[in-house]
């Protein structure tokens, strides 16, 4: 815990995007740096809205054990989406999105 996922089709520096995000996640809800994990799942097509556009997308989950505030994972879903641009290599037509929510109660890691 955390377990961050991120969905992109955008060019996106990977590594760097996840070594200034876990500090950030740290900062904000009071875990260790070495709980974060975050893979990422290239997506090879997307379709916005009718289609008539070449926008590219990328959506950063953030999954955290129960406990956290509804203000402190809004918080967090912000600080996410002001870094996220810092880390794309285009800017133009480029749609981003940021959840952070409860694991489910059965969560378990090792």
């Amino acid at each position: 815990m955390p377990q961050i996922t991120v969905d992109y089709s955008a060019p996106l520096d990977r590594r760097g995007f996840a070594l200034a995000l876990h500090p950030l996640v740290v900062d904000t809800v009071d875990t260790v740096i070495d709980a974060c994990k975050t893979r990422f799942r290239e997506i090879e097509e997307t379709v916005c809205g009718d289609g008539s556009t070449d926008d590219v997308v990328v959506h950063v989950d953030i999954a955290l054990l129960a406990g956290r505030s509804e203000e402190t994972k809004a918080r967090l879903t912000e600080a996410v989406l002001a870094l996220l641009p810092l880390h794309l290599k285009q800017q133009d037509g480029v749609r981003i999105s940021a959840e952070v929510r409860d694991l489910d109660p059965s969560y378990r890691s090792r």
